[in-house]
């Protein structure tokens, strides 16, 4: 009691109508009307919170089941292989932040079985060392992946691949190339049999039902070349691929091209951040309904108040000093509103993965169900930098709408005001 004594009278005066209404004969920690503008706020931020959290913990679920596929860097030769690729390698990881690197070759044709086609990408590797840049020889479910040796024929295919061509372990499968070689028949396509050996599952169903791999020799036969095509390069920090390449096309030697993961998805990755962005603006309006909540409530106050104002005018008070009353009760309840909305938000971000089973159980139903999704748990990723922006745009908001009812009331007149008193 004794700090808000020592405080200027505006803050004192502000602080008193925000605690408790003039009539209400209570001495009530804050009014009900200023209570429910509080909530408002608090609930659009907590909300917007926790959706964006969500956003966020799918975008990098599924960024990581591509990633598991996917290099986070490529690296190829402009002319066409890549002979030296064991020493580009070597210069690849000077960088500190390239932990793996392993040469591959990539070719699309159409894998036939009997009478049924399913387009797919192949992709050459290296058995041994395809795992230093991602998880498939991990993720393979059925099989072996380290059964891809040189000159054995022998093919890896993707779980829905597998499925859509009715292939099991041991049967054999024709890889019909795009890449044509002529005859005096004409172009016909480059057709190799290969046996199928592994069955993988990424948990992503692009790469599922579009890849496969063999190993990197048989492609480099297909292929006609000499060397493999490329490098793939894994990094210590996917989101500072962009960079990263930036820097090998710099360090590394030869005529290069240097692509990361984000160029690569682009499509994806754009859809992803549009999404977010409108997510963002309409349960952004929704606190902005909210805060302008705020708008009413101090109407009521002032017009409730008149009398009090006119006698501040009267001994002294300038016309600023009272608009910056109104302000600062406006303001103390959006700060007390956003702050409530980012405690409540972040808790329930942080615990969404008890929360939601909870609730889940609770009510006797699945909200992600696992016949439909690869991932049946709703994730989270609360990003900080998204809770400052909305706890600070919710302040903001708040500010912005005391400005007009604290107007308002500096152009109170006090002879008129106390007329009637």
């Amino acid at each position: 009691m004794s700090m808000i004594k020592n405080l200027p009278f505006e803050w004192q005066v502000g602080l008193r109508y925000t605690r408790a209404g003039k009539r209400s004969g209570r001495n009530s920690f804050i009014s009900f009307i200023s209570l429910i503008s509080m909530a408002g706020i608090g609930l659009g931020v907590a909300a917007l919170i926790i959706v964006l959290s969500v956003m966020n913990g799918f975008q990098k679920d599924v960024t990581g089941r591509m990633l598991s596929v996917l290099a986070h860097v490529e690296v190829f030769d402009n002319n066409g292989s890549m002979p030296n690729w064991r020493e580009q390698a070597a210069n690849a990881r000077k960088n500190p932040e390239v932990i793996g690197a392993a040469p591959f070759a990539e070719m699309q044709g159409m894998l036939v079985r009997d009478d049924i086609l399913r387009p797919a990408i192949v992709r050459g590797v290296l058995p041994d060392v395809e795992p230093s840049v991602s998880d498939v020889a991990a993720q393979t479910r059925r099989g072996s992946f380290n059964q891809l040796q040189p000159g054995a024929w022998n093919i890896v295919l993707g779980v829905e691949l597998a499925r859509s061509l009715h292939m099991s372990l041991g049967e054999k499968v024709t890889l019909a190339l795009a890449q044509g070689q002529a005859t005096p028949a004409g172009v016909l396509p480059r057709v190799r049999s290969f046996t199928v050996v592994g069955i993988f599952e990424a948990g992503h169903n692009e790469f599922d039902s579009t890849l496969a791999f063999v190993h990197l020799n048989d492609a480099e036969k297909l292929l006609r070349l000499d060397a493999p095509a490329g490098l793939r390069l894994r990094l210590k920090d996917m989101h500072r691929a962009p960079q990263v390449a930036e820097d090998l096309k710099r360090t590394m030697p030869g005529d290069l091209t240097v692509r990361d993961w984000s160029k690569l998805n682009a499509t994806w990755f754009g859809a992803v951040q549009i999404e977010k962005r409108m997510m963002f603006i309409i349960l952004m309006l929704i606190i902005a309904v909210a805060a302008f909540n705020l708008v009413s409530t101090l109407v009521m106050t002032v017009t409730d108040k008149q009398a009090d104002i006119a006698i501040l005018r009267t001994l002294g008070a300038t016309p600023g000093s009272v608009m910056k009353i109104f302000m600062i009760q406006g303001a103390l309840v959006g700060i007390l509103g956003a702050l409530l909305g980012v405690v409540g938000g972040t808790l329930v971000a942080l615990n969404i993965d008890v929360i939601v089973p909870f609730i889940e159980h609770l009510l006797g139903v699945q909200f992600l169900s696992k016949d439909i999704y690869s991932n049946s748990t709703v994730p989270s990723d609360l990003r900080w930098p998204d809770v400052f922006k909305i706890g600070g745009l919710s302040v903001a908001l708040a500010f912005v709408a005391t400005l007009y009812p604290s107007w308002w009331a500096a152009r109170v007149k006090p002879a008129e005001a106390l007329r009637y008193e």
